[in-house]
């Protein structure tokens, strides 16, 4: 039996994290979705070079008005992913808030930069990404949800992360 892993995907509401986990765990991608209360959860093995590992993938919500819920979320997590919208410039510039606030129950995380919904019309720039990405130390990944593009390799950066993380 693999090592069960706990990850969470984090950014602001109407990013795409649940369509993220659902494209990838499911294989299907629903044009509307209904906002995450609170917390929502799937499991997926994932094949690594060092062997497989079980990811328990843990989706909060978005919403402001969850973010006195969330820090239970965060707690034992192995890594992040910090989702935003390529098409929208305030959900990129948020994940810095994002950050702090896991920082604060997960000092020493690690993350993955996630820019969704790279099949519609781009507003914010890939350097301005890669900027964010860097100055975080995390990798940076693209993805879109509705064709399934980058989706296996943003969970197979999160998985390589969580098995490399000693705590």
């Amino acid at each position: 039996m693999p090592p069960t892993l706990k990850v969470v995907i984090a950014g602001d509401g109407n990013v795409g994290k649940t369509s993220l986990i659902r494209r990838w765990c499911e294989g299907k991608f629903e044009v509307s979705r209904v906002m995450t209360i609170g917390v929502d959860f799937q499991t997926k093995v994932v094949s690594l070079p060092d062997g497989p590992v079980k990811l328990s993938i843990w989706d909060v919500a978005g919403q402001d008005r969850f973010q006195s819920l969330r820090s239970g979320f965060y707690r034992g997590s192995r890594a992040v992913a910090l989702v935003y919208d390529v098409t929208e410039s305030a959900s990129l510039a948020n994940l810095a808030r994002w950050r702090e606030e896991i920082n604060k129950t997960v000092p020493h995380g690690k993350y993955v930069v996630v820019g969704n919904k790279i099949d519609l019309p781009r507003t914010v720039s890939v350097e301005a990404a890669h900027r964010f990405a860097e100055g975080t130390g995390a990798p940076y990944v693209e993805t879109s949800a509705a064709t399934g593009e980058g989706v296996p390799e943003m969970f197979e950066a999160i998985a390589r992360l969580a098995s490399h993380t000693t705590r």
